[in-house]
């Protein structure tokens, strides 16, 4: 059968533009460390598709380095940073934003990954007015689009960023997918960012299109808080000195919009795929498909079924999924990329039971 990847859009190929810039880079010598032209024009791309003439950009290769280096820079080692229960970075980073920053993760609940301003509230409060004793309030992370597919409108960052300005500390969105909510939204970038009250985004290419290029975005302008970032960079083992390869993707990702065009076919998929499965009558999706991801609950015997015909997507919980009675449910965790196409989507849907 046909392998059809749906697991990750972490395994989807990187877009031909984007490519076709970092072979444009290979050409001849250039400044290392980001002293090079790529790098001047990811970052002037930033600052024109953020309307933030003053924002100040690095880059860096992964989401976790991304993410853990900037809350490093929100945080000091005595207070908590704030995020969801399942934020990527309290899941899948592998402490990163601890080991970094020295804070420690205080999780809040909300529906399908989105935090809930009526738990952030208290929750915050609680630690503006803590004693000696206990950990302080420190900075609010936002995952967009959350890990559970739901993606904060400018109205519900806003919410969020406003309780955390209350008590005078910063916001950070980890923006990995950040494209695909502003692309659903049909916001500007600059609405969902720094407008809406974010002070540091890390936007994500590598799931997008890239190979490996995340943006850290610093709107405040902050010059100390941007020459800490670059301070913890290089530290922590995260300075490209060939950095031109990492901006040509970035810069050529951005260059005329690529970026939100990527994320729409994505988004587009996720539609298609979800409409299938709903009509199917085999599949239940508890969680809204705002994104590029789709989360349906389906039996044992057609997850067993769909792997069979070649779809690798990702049942829950992880381990040893094929043991044990064929009609339990099981949730499951199912992407889509830039490059999914519609025969893979009219294939998994053909495969599914009755």
């Amino acid at each position: 059968a046909v392998t059809i990847w749906l697991t990750s859009d972490n395994a989807g190929p990187a877009a031909p533009e984007v490519m076709a810039a970092v072979a444009a880079a290979n050409e001849g010598y250039a400044g290392s460390y980001g002293a090079d032209p790529w790098s001047e024009r990811a970052t002037a791309l930033v600052r024109e598709q953020f309307e933030a003439p003053e924002a100040v950009v690095h880059l860096a290769a992964t989401g976790t380095a991304a993410n853990s280096l900037a809350l490093a820079c929100l945080a000091q080692p005595w207070q908590a940073i704030f995020c969801h229960a399942h934020a990527h970075v309290e899941e899948d980073e592998q402490g990163g934003p601890t080991f970094y920053s020295g804070a420690k993760l205080a999780l809040v609940e909300g529906a399908h990954a989105k935090i809930d301003p009526e738990a952030l509230a208290p929750a915050m409060a609680t630690a503006a007015g803590a004693s000696v004793h206990n950990v302080q309030v420190g900075p609010l992370s936002i995952t967009q689009a959350t890990e559970l597919g739901a993606v904060y409108s400018p109205q519900d960052v806003a919410a969020l960023a406003g309780i955390a300005k209350k008590h005078g500390v910063g916001v950070h969105m980890d923006g990995t997918r950040f494209a695909n909510a502003v692309a659903r939204l049909g916001c500007s970038p600059a609405e969902l960012s720094w407008k809406a009250g974010v002070d540091v985004l890390c936007l994500g290419a590598t799931k997008n299109g890239a190979m490996a290029a995340e943006a850290v975005i610093f709107f405040d302008g902050d010059k100390a808080r941007a020459w800490e970032f670059e301070l913890r960079r290089k530290r922590g083992g995260h300075l490209f000195s060939k950095m031109r390869y990492v901006a040509a993707q970035m810069a050529g990702w951005l260059e005329d919009g690529l970026w939100l065009r990527l994320a729409a076919q994505a988004n587009a998929q996720a539609d298609r795929l979800a409409e299938g499965l709903r009509a199917s009558g085999v599949a239940e999706l508890p969680h809204p498909v705002d994104a590029n991801m789709v989360f349906p609950s389906m039996t044992r015997a057609t997850h067993r079924t769909l792997t069979e015909a070649g779809v690798k997507h990702y049942p829950s919980p992880p381990g040893p999924w094929t043991e044990g009675p064929d009609d339990e449910v099981l949730p499951s965790r199912m992407v889509c990329n830039w490059a999914t196409r519609d025969e893979e989507v009219d294939a998994v849907l053909a495969a599914l039971p009755g």
